[in-house]
């Protein structure tokens, strides 16, 4: 029990690591929490600091949830996997380290696919950026990615992922609130690099 607590407390860290604020005051003496949207996120970092920072704080935030899962099997511990990466999507939505604002579970929520399912993760990576390239909202890219993730965890019927990705996506669509306010009154800014 005492290891169950130590990943729990780990992964929940790992997923508070605020990769925008971190980039974006290291590196250029920036806070992004006070420009753009005010989200920690990669999406705010492309928008506030560029490509480079962008590309950066979303590889960060992958990683946290694919480390995350990786946790159990790292201390030889029978707890599923999926705990631990659900675990650091809640870290990285409310994390310790940023006043417990953070950003909308997108890049983590991938990360813990790509840790815990790699085809499911190579296949929403796929739909997220012809979702992107036909539309140019993130924010609608990433819903639908996720209502999709819904769908192939049905389709392969893994009981685990099923109830952590419905989880993953939930927390995705709700983050998002505001964005599909903004889609629907046609004022959700479009991407211009792609």
């Amino acid at each position: 029990m005492v290891i169950y607590g130590v990943i729990i407390v780990l992964a929940y860290l790992l997923g508070s690591i605020p990769s925008g604020l971190i980039v974006g005051k290291v590196f250029y003496g920036v806070d992004i929490r006070e420009h753009g949207s005010g989200n920690l996120g990669g999406t705010n970092t492309f928008r506030t600091l560029g490509k480079k920072a962008g590309l950066i704080v979303t590889i960060a935030d992958i990683l946290k949830g694919t480390v995350a899962v990786s946790l159990p099997l790292f201390f030889s511990s029978d707890m599923h996997q999926l705990i631990a990466g659900i675990i650091a999507v809640v870290g990285h939505m409310y994390p310790i380290f940023a006043g417990f604002k953070g950003g909308k579970a997108v890049a983590t929520s991938g990360g813990v696919l790509l840790g815990y399912a790699y085809p499911m993760f190579m296949i929403m990576f796929l739909i997220f950026f012809i979702c992107l390239y036909i539309t140019k909202y993130v924010s609608l890219s990433s819903i639908i990615a996720a209502i999709v993730s819904v769908i192939y965890a049905l389709i392969i019927w893994d009981i685990p992922l099923i109830i952590v990705v419905s989880l993953m996506a939930a927390f995705v669509i709700y983050r998002h609130r505001s964005n599909i306010k903004r889609i629907i009154n046609k004022t959700e800014p479009k991407i211009k690099w792609l």
